[in-house]
């Protein structure tokens, strides 16, 4: 490096020799160095000989002679003032406080002493002695890329500029959601629109999976569009039984953490700066407008600095992505129950014997009022008039142990009794004849035994059957309706 400063410097007093009329900052585009360095030389090579050599060496910035050092007291009333709290201080002082209290030391005021003049002096001492700890060195924990299409990233940008609806919304009049590639950064999707709910943000990631097909997982935040407004609820929603009806994993950020949802938050910094904020749209047909120019722009235009694109565009990066699964024409909607499939709930049954689970009520049964029940799901075939029902929910007890026809003795359970279990199944129609239960799905007895021809409280609402396939049934579950067809 010294060499090149060697050649400017020669290359310098070249140019004031040749061209002494020369301003300073013609000096400086000539040179290619700053203003300031041009003035410190000029003054410097005027006052040698144009033929010294030794002028156009730099000078060390080290100091001619060392320090002297601080003596062995000072270094011991900084630590003393630091370990003790001396002056009154109802705090550990810091570099600054023991930098204003050692001038007022009355021990130092006659002796002369030397005394520390900066902070950076005081904070190496207490680092030198332990008194300071060292930082820990930052370990950068990045974000391992996958391969390309096979993770995408999901979340919602509001376009702020576009004015509230005196007799509508007021706040996020306008949204679009966009969706990237963690593999390549690759803008797969933007949809624009006024009116994202879960029903319509269901409706364009569908859109999405239908003309780009599936990857196998994505990310979602915890947006109420999403993961739903119920409180701890331990099933999903439909867009995550959408998701897993077709094969796709879901990953949920946790509560405050959008670093985890970091390519498609990065995206929509890019987003703003460079679209939203310079167009400054202020309708819905404007904002789709200027999006879909820069979804142009971003995927085959801007250069994308990720380690993924190279400074290139992410489509010029990756011209040919490799295809993905098409998804089926028919989706099953029972299918997202295999994600669940050994899980367990827990729910407390109430005065009536009944639980709810999934915003509906269950019996139980009316011996375990107030007791804590766990709900496992496990696979289950029980045939009921040649139907077979896929999955079921049995209940167990948590911190009970019941007894079964007397075969488990139940210390903490005084009235033996039986455990009335049930099954679920997704997008079920029910009807009652006189034959029994018909459907594609149906709620079962436990493998305790339920007590024959015993009368039990039904379901508000629910049929009453006389038959012995009904009375093996409980209260029967409708599912809402998950889209079959895309």
């Amino acid at each position: 490096m010294e060499a090149v400063y060697y050649a400017a410097r020669g290359n310098l007093r070249r140019l004031l020799q040749l061209h002494p009329t020369w301003t300073r900052v013609q000096l400086a585009q000539a040179t290619g160095m700053s203003q300031g360095w041009v003035s410190k030389w000029k003054k410097r090579l005027a006052s040698a000989p144009p033929s010294d050599e030794a002028v156009l060496h730099g000078l060390s910035r080290a100091p001619h002679s060392p320090h002297p050092r601080l003596d062995e007291q000072v270094v011991d009333r900084v630590l003393e003032i630091r370990d003790q709290r001396a002056f009154g201080l109802g705090r550990i002082p810091g570099p600054k406080a023991i930098l204003y209290y050692l001038p007022r030391d009355e021990s130092f005021q006659q002796t002369g002493f030397r005394l520390p003049r900066s902070t950076r002096t005081i904070h190496r001492l207490l680092r030198e002695h332990g008194r300071i700890a060292p930082r820990l060195p930052h370990l950068p924990d990045p974000i391992e890329r996958p391969k390309p299409m096979e993770h995408w990233q999901l979340d919602f940008k509001d376009a702020s500029s576009v004015p509230a609806d005196p007799e509508g919304k007021q706040q996020h009049v306008v949204e679009t959601l966009n969706i990237i590639d963690m593999g390549t950064s690759v803008l797969i999707a933007s949809h624009t629109r006024s009116d994202f709910t879960a029903e319509t943000a269901l409706q364009a990631v569908a859109e999405t999976f239908a003309s780009h097909g599936r990857p196998q997982s994505i990310t979602l935040d915890r947006d109420t569009r999403w993961v739903g407004a119920q409180p701890r609820s331990d099933f999903p929603v439909a867009l995550i039984r959408f998701c897993h009806s077709v094969g796709i994993a879901v990953v949920l950020c946790d509560p405050r953490h959008p670093q985890q949802n970091g390519f498609v938050e990065r995206y929509h910094r890019t987003y703003q700066e460079e679209c939203l904020a310079i167009h400054r749209p202020t309708t819905l047909s404007q904002v789709r407008e200027v999006t879909e120019a820069f979804v142009e722009h971003y995927n085959w235009q801007r250069p994308h600095q990720g380690i993924a694109c190279g400074n290139r565009p992410p489509r010029v990066a990756h011209p040919e992505l490799p295809a993905l699964p098409r998804v089926p024409d028919v989706v099953n909607a029972d299918a997202w129950l295999a994600w669940i499939d050994g899980e367990h709930v827990v729910r407390q049954v109430n005065r009536q014997g009944f639980v709810k689970v999934d915003l509906r009520t269950y019996y139980v049964s009316s011996k375990l009022a107030g007791q804590a029940v766990t709900l496992r799901v496990q696979p289950l075939t029980v045939v009921d008039n040649s139907d077979v029902c896929p999955s079921c929910l049995t209940a167990l007890l948590t911190h009970l142990k019941l007894a079964s026809q007397g075969a488990f003795p139940s210390p903490d359970f005084k009235q033996r009794g039986f455990v009335w279990p049930f099954m679920c199944s997704c997008s079920c129609s029910w009807s009652v004849s006189s034959s029994g239960w018909r459907g594609s799905g149906g709620l079962a007895g436990s493998h305790f035994g339920l007590p024959p021809q015993k009368a039990r409280p039904d379901a508000a609402g629910s049929p009453v059957c006389s038959s012995r396939a009904a009375q093996m049934i409980a209260r029967p579950v409708v599912w809402p309706l998950l889209p079959r067809r895309l």
